[in-house]
């Protein structure tokens, strides 16, 4: 996995007083260091960008409504999602303010260089780009054959193309101890819900690895 570097900086909407991290603005660095998991196609195709994430903050320093304003719509809007989310609990919120102003926090996010051989240029990107959203159409075939299978309703005579369509997209063993430890991680950070989505990729790929996650952690 590739090391994170990025900047995050909070946008002022008004001259009045903002919401500020706790620790300040070193903390929240430190913070987001520690808890952003590069996503993996983002990271093996060595994507960078900024994704805006757009939310409010409630009296007692709770994210709320969160979404993302602009993104690239690949894996790195989900994880910027998830990271402000993450930060919920975590503001000092003036007592004046106005828990209804949206605010927008862009997150960059730019894999080590020196991992990825040469740097790729905006044609690589923007091809990588195409290419998640052309595999997106491919998973999406793959977990909702298994999703219908888990119901007996599956026309189980396509299983072999299944199968085929996870070899293209590398659903491996590989893979899936990857995600494996993103799962363990997002847990460890508090994120439930973020590794029962992985937990739950993971079976909707045909695998029964995170089954025992899944009854433990997830709600049915």
């Amino acid at each position: 996995m590739f090391i994170l570097a990025f900047v995050l900086t909070a946008t002022a909407l008004t001259a009045l007083a903002q919401p500020a991290f706790k620790g300040g603005d070193q903390a929240f660095a430190t913070f987001l260091k520690n808890n952003i998991v590069y996503p993996e196609y983002s990271s093996r195709n060595c994507i960078s960008g900024i994704i805006d994430v757009s939310f409010r903050i409630t009296k007692n320093g709770k994210v709320v409504d969160a979404t993302v304003q602009r993104g690239l719509g690949i894996d790195l809007d989900e994880e910027a999602l998830r990271i402000i989310k993450l930060t919920s609990g975590k503001w000092i919120v003036p007592d004046d303010y106005n828990e209804n102003t949206r605010l927008v926090q862009p997150v960059r996010f730019s894999p080590d260089q020196t991992n990825c051989g040469s740097s790729p240029n905006a044609a690589d990107i923007q091809a990588a780009i195409t290419s998640y959203k052309i595999r997106q159409e491919l998973e999406n075939a793959v977990t909702n054959y298994y999703s219908n299978k888990y119901q007996g309703k599956a026309d189980t005579s396509k299983e072999a193309t299944i199968i085929n369509l996870k070899k293209q997209l590398g659903f491996d063993d590989e893979l899936i101890g990857d995600l494996l430890q993103q799962a363990n991680k997002k847990l460890k950070q508090g994120d439930q819900e973020g590794a029962c989505t992985d937990w739950t990729f993971i079976r909707n790929i045909g695998s029964n690895r995170a089954d025992s996650f899944i009854s433990k952690y997830c709600k049915h």
